[in-house]
């Protein structure tokens, strides 16, 4: 390959290297000015890499792309006529995108531009201009409201929040077997939405409610992120859900003419769970509706063939025992069964699902958030009488700490606040979409319309003790602001366990909440009670409620030995002395102690007397 060869930039078609150019750069922008002019799809994106000095076309499926407005000559080509043509509705987007005014770019093709904001952004080196400044943001944070005003920090966190909220999620709920769903009973649209809120209509699926807020401590109850909610609003059904659970099952076919059978287990049946379990079934082995269930009641009752074809007997005629393969209520569950529906699947053979609901209502524990992502755990429940209240009786739903905003530079939660405190006694929304204006005449107009109905321009107010009865000595900044109620409960989460099953290899407790476990005491936990020096609560939890084995050890040889229940004398497989030692260890010890043996390395214990 001579140097002038080597020199030329290499051109790639969906990745595909199809030939080469003399000036890559001169290239792309040769591409572009087709593009807009419609000699080439708009489908197309160019990207020239400079470090490889490389040319990257891209017309395959699937690229994300975002439309921009084309800049030349430090002007949009957005002019005003046409602007007032869309308003008018003379033309269309599509207008625009056919005529090079506007093109969509995709991940590539944006390394090669510079894009300004707004047009007042435009300078000499600038390529192309934001549609609207608020779609640099993607569907789940255009959901909050003054953004441009919180932390960096705060974003993700407030976007994971809304994604957590529960709300209304499909109107055909039900209709719907989901495995596992969250229906919040009273789900109402923000006071303060924004753009894409509206565009998308996503106010037909509303995930909070608006919550009145007062920023307010209540005797120490809501240091930190605790926050203090009001008992009565509750009984009301402030931040009410239900959750649903489908559990399923199938008569499934077996090679050799056997299937599954939907049926209450005869007591004959390998696994038989007792007379009590299946007392809830139908004769059909399923349940019905409106039934009461809590954990390990049985809701399907299936009889299935054993795993493994039976012995033939002496007669010559091989005895089948069916073994219990039930679906029983998940642990730590309890609820009402809200509907059962019996089909057919595809290859002809019969389904039930049944529907499990459960109201959860809000606990000391559950968690709510703003979208500012200013969360916070329900630490008390107040009677109405006990909060709060203004010199209108207003009492607020819920006390958040005042110390959390400004630590957390959440502004934009303030904003809220105020907004929608306006919002609600004038009866209209607000909009609060990413760099819709400036901070403070959208202050300025919140405080207008507060002074209007008589109240302080900055949200201010005069509350009341509701035990004592006596005002406040500094007013307190009350408004409204969306709460959203999170998938994380105590309901769910909640995990007891004083004895239960334990893992075959190890002899330890199970882990986890669906297998009946216990939390784990790891080694950290362990070395927390070595630095306090609690070496019976150490014991406790790492051997006695663990896996605690009695072994017997052969004081002469060291190895381990056992029981002989015949002669009823303990026995050490190495010599006949029989001078043997019962000892507690840990059961994983032991098994350590085969493994090493496993190694052809006999392991040996020393006793010393105590």
């Amino acid at each position: 390959m001579s140097a002038d060869e080597k020199e030329r930039c290499k051109v790639y078609l969906d990745g595909r290297a199809i030939g080469a150019v003399k000036s890559g750069r001169a290239f792309a922008e040769e591409i572009r000015r087709n593009r807009r002019t419609g000699i080439i799809s708009g489908e197309v994106n160019v990207a020239y890499v400079r470090k490889l000095n490389e040319v990257h076309i891209n017309a395959d499926r699937g690229r994300a792309r975002k439309p921009y407005i084309v800049v030349e000559g430090r002007q949009s080509k957005l002019t005003q006529e046409l602007k007032e043509k869309l308003r008018s509705k003379e033309i269309d987007f599509n207008y625009l995108v056919r005529r090079g005014i506007v093109e969509y770019l995709d991940a590539e093709e944006e390394e090669n531009c510079r894009v300004a904001l707004s047009e007042g952004h435009i300078t000499d080196r600038t390529t192309h201009l934001e549609v609207d400044p608020a779609i640099l943001f993607g569907l789940t944070f255009s959901s909050s409201v003054f953004p441009e005003f919180n932390s960096v920090g705060r974003h993700p966190i407030s976007s994971n929040f809304i994604k957590q909220s529960q709300g209304l999620y499909t109107i055909n709920f039900n209709n719907r077997y989901d495995p596992r769903a969250y229906l919040l009973f009273y789900p109402q649209v923000p006071i303060v939405n924004s753009t894409a809120y509206r565009v998308l209509n996503l106010g037909k699926h509303p995930s909070g409610q608006n919550f009145v807020v007062a920023l307010s401590t209540y005797f120490g109850y809501n240091m930190k992120d605790a926050l203090v909610i009001s008992k009565s609003a509750v009984d009301r059904g402030l931040g009410r859900s239900v959750f649903y659970r489908t559990y399923s099952d199938e008569e499934r076919r077996y090679p050799g003419g056997q299937q599954d059978h939907f049926k209450i287990p005869p007591p004959t049946t390998e696994g038989y769970l007792g007379e009590h379990a299946y007392s809830k079934l139908s004769e059909d082995g399923i349940i019905e509706a409106e039934m009461n269930v809590k954990e390990g009641d049985v809701m399907i009752g299936k009889v299935s063939p054993p795993r493994f074809l039976e012995e033939q007997t002496s007669f010559g005629v091989g005895e089948e025992k069916n073994r219990d393969n039930s679906v029983t209520l998940r642990a730590g569950e309890e609820g009402t069964i809200d509907s059962v529906m019996i089909s057919e699947s595809p290859g002809a053979t019969r389904i039930v699902k049944v529907r499990v609901r459960n109201i959860k209502v809000p606990e000391v524990g559950d968690k709510f958030a703003s979208r500012h992502g200013q969360k916070g755990v329900v630490a008390l429940l107040v009677n109405q009488e006990d909060m709060p209240f203004t010199k209108d009786g207003i009492v607020p739903d819920l006390l958040l700490n005042p110390l959390s905003l400004p630590s957390r530079m959440t502004f934009g939660h303030m904003m809220e606040t105020l907004a929608g405190k306006a919002g609600s006694l004038g009866g209209k929304h607000f909009d609060g979409t990413a760099f819709s204006g400036n901070g403070r005449e959208k202050i300025d107009e919140y405080g207008k319309v507060l002074e209007g109905y008589g109240f302080d321009k900055f949200g201010d107010e005069r509350l009341y003790d509701g035990r004592t009865g006596q005002a406040f000595d500094a007013k307190i900044f009350t408004g409204v602001v969306y709460f959203n109620r999170l998938l994380h409960m105590v309901s769910t989460k909640l995990q007891v366990r004083s004895r239960g099953p334990v893992q075959i290899l190890t002899h330890q407790p199970t882990e986890g909440k669906p297998r009946r476990g216990g939390l784990k005491f790891g080694e950290m936990e362990r070395d927390a009670l070595v630095g306090y020096g609690a070496s019976l609560l150490l014991k406790d939890r790492m051997l006695d409620q663990s896996d605690k084995a009695d072994i017997w050890i052969c004081k002469d040889c060291g190895d381990v030995g056992y029981f002989d229940f015949i002669k009823n004398v303990p026995v050490c497989p190495n010599d006949s002395s029989n001078n043997l030692e019962k000892v507690e260890i840990s059961y994983a010890f032991k098994l350590l102690l085969d493994e090493i043996k496993s190694l052809h390395i006999l392991p040996r214990v020393k006793l010393k007397s105590e």
